[in-house]
């Protein structure tokens, strides 16, 4: 087996694993429906990924890597703090949008198993706050923003951002708006959230 077809049959089994898994979860998939759905037997698969764990850590971090070097770069960032909120918004919502099943799919299996949270921890680009901490604290000092936890700041950041989408049935519903109308509000929100974030720690 050449290396250009080992290169495009583990694409192929990634995907098919990532269609499986955000349907079913972890514990729902099963390797054979993962096999069908990439066109290669069981056996393949398994000479790939010898378990359905290893299978799934790996389509979990490819889908966590696509989001998290670019939020972990906004953070360490020289920008300012009131543009690393636009910035951060308008990059996560924009990204979103492309990938919808995304944040579902990481709260999710994050909740199911815990501990996973401490692999991912070890990747290079998860995201790390301690530059945006010293940042919050320092314009605090300075009268810039009102005094709040920069864990608290960034929590107001996520949860902004993101549960839109991740409630977005719900919310769907409670707004009585369909799909095409609530994509229009989620593009919005790209300012929206920063606006009202920037509003609500601005001193001057």
């Amino acid at each position: 087996m050449n290396k250009t077809k080992d290169t495009t049959t583990e694409f192929e089994i990634l995907n098919a694993a990532k269609r499986i898994f955000q349907h079913k979860g972890m514990a729902g998939a099963r390797m054979q429906e993962i096999a069908d759905e990439a066109g290669i037997n069981k056996a393949m698969l398994h000479y790939y990924y010898r378990s359905k764990q290893l299978l799934f850590e790996a389509v979990f971090k490819k889908a966590f890597s696509m989001i998290a070097p670019q939020l972990n770069d906004i953070l360490n960032s020289d920008l300012s703090i009131c543009e690393k909120i636009r910035d951060f918004s308008n990059n996560y919502i924009s990204f979103v949008i492309k990938h919808p099943y995304l944040p579902n799919f990481i709260i999710q299996e994050l909740n199911r198993s815990p501990e996973f949270i401490q692999k991912l921890l070890a990747e290079k680009h998860f995201p790390n706050i301690e530059k945006f901490r010293k940042q919050v604290d320092n314009k605090i000092a300075e009268g810039i923003i009102r005094p709040i936890k920069a864990e608290q700041l960034f929590i107001n950041i996520m949860a902004l951002n993101i549960f839109p989408f991740i409630g977005a049935p719900l919310l769907k519903g409670l707004t009585n708006v369909d799909d095409k109308t609530y994509k229009k509000l989620m593009i919005e929100r790209k300012t929206e959230v920063a606006d009202f974030i920037i509003n609500s720690i601005k001193l001057t």
